[in-house]
């Protein structure tokens, strides 16, 4: 079952020149699914309902700096017109556990969307990041933003959705105790990574990696599977002797460990540093029908990750609504150690999905006989030309 939870404040919206107002978002709400959808929730505190019922503390800076300096510069980062017409609504597929996605709730908070005539509604979905792509294949949403290590190998399985831009890099990492001496990706031969999902992006793309380093993933290393607060215990007990997890959980580990856990490697490490590892997907259906609606949502989640990039203080203050037991200024440390300003759309999201499909087929997690140009080529679409 799901229940509509009502938001109690606004979001910060910004006017439009030549429009009467720039609020056609006056009462979405939230479809909330089970708590399985928050698999965070019992390590760093979140607890959907509260979270999602109210924008409460979302509005953290000034109202007249939140109409000024943040308005102008999401003007400053579009350069199409809105839709025409009534707002157009959409439904997105978000579960607020990834702070790496935090361009989803500012796009929503500080008036992106609305700045194009969108007017979105969050759609929690319980399950992993397959059932968002279920999600979008089977009209249950229109758009969703995740990984693209998890994403790829079902849409070379035949998910009809398209990728529009990428999100930002960075949010996955590496851990072993500092005592270990494991001191790079190399160290882990022969060795018991802990993970939370086998089937997860951090096990996708330390798989990566090991396979660069000429380790064997599958033979060469032993991968268990926990939950992800019980990570940072196995690794104490020597169950596992490095865990990989993604951000928020990840960092939150390390920063807890007073020292004790060293980071050996992320998804920003050699020239993954310049790609992005989240990524914006639509159903293809909306792209075949409403082309212009997919640029018009595309442009904002890009100009509201320039936000994230450039006000990371401001994009933690409203992502904290969503983790309300993690301070803001943790979250924004979070948020400048990732590359929101890297959006790649259109031929250099296809260059990136070429290279990240062909380290999934070198480390055995996509099929032998896939082609990763036409792959790219199938699933990345260009709206913004």
């Amino acid at each position: 079952m799901t229940s509509q939870l009502k938001r109690d404040n606004p979001p910060i919206l910004c006017h439009r020149p030549g429009s009467e107002s720039a609020d056609p978002v006056r009462r979405r709400h939230f479809v909330a699914g089970t708590l399985a959808a928050f698999g965070l929730g019992a390590g760093i505190g979140i607890r959907p309902a509260q979270v999602f019922a109210s924008n409460h503390g979302l509005a953290v800076l000034p109202r007249d700096l939140a109409e000024g300096a943040i308005c102008r510069a999401a003007a400053a980062t579009g350069t199409a017109d809105p839709l025409s017409g009534p707002a157009r609504y959409l439904r997105f597929a978000y579960n607020g556990t990834g702070i790496c996605t935090a361009a989803v709730p500012v796009a929503l908070h500080r008036g992106y969307f609305a700045k194009y005539n969108l007017d979105v509604e969050f759609v929690a979905l319980a399950g992993s990041t397959d059932q968002m792509l279920q999600a979008l294949t089977t009209d249950k949403a229109d758009a969703g933003g995740s990984m693209l290590l998890n994403w790829l190998k079902p849409l070379e399985q035949g998910f009809d959705v398209k990728l529009t831009t990428g999100l930002h890099g960075g949010c996955t990492r590496l851990l072993a105790r500092r005592e270990s001496g494991i001191t790079d990706i190399t160290g882990l031969k022969g060795k018991t990574i802990g993970v939370s999902s086998i089937s997860g992006s951090p096990r996708h793309f330390f798989a990566i990696l090991l396979s660069r380093h000429g380790i064997d993933p599958d033979t060469e290393v032993n991968w268990r599977e926990f939950p992800a607060d019980m990570l940072p215990l196995e690794l104490q007990r020597d169950e596992v002797q490095a865990l990989a997890d993604s951000d928020p959980s990840v960092w939150l580990t390390r920063l807890r460990s007073n020292g004790e856990l060293v980071e050996i490697a992320s998804n920003l490490s050699e020239d993954y540093a310049h790609l992005a590892c989240c990524t914006l997907g639509v159903r293809a259906a909306l792209y075949r029908d409403e082309k212009p609606v997919v640029a018009a949502l595309t442009r904002a989640i890009r100009d509201a990750a320039h936000h994230v990039a450039t006000q990371p203080d401001d994009a933690a203050a409203v992502f904290s609504s969503y983790t309300p037991k993690v301070p803001a200024a943790a979250l924004a440390v979070m948020l400048r150690s990732h590359t929101h300003d890297h959006t790649p759309a259109g031929a250099d999201l296809r260059r990136e999905v070429v290279q990240i499909a062909t380290d999934l087929k070198n480390a055995r997690i996509i099929k032998p006989s896939t082609h990763p140009v036409k792959l790219a080529d199938r699933v990345v679409v260009d709206v913004l030309s």
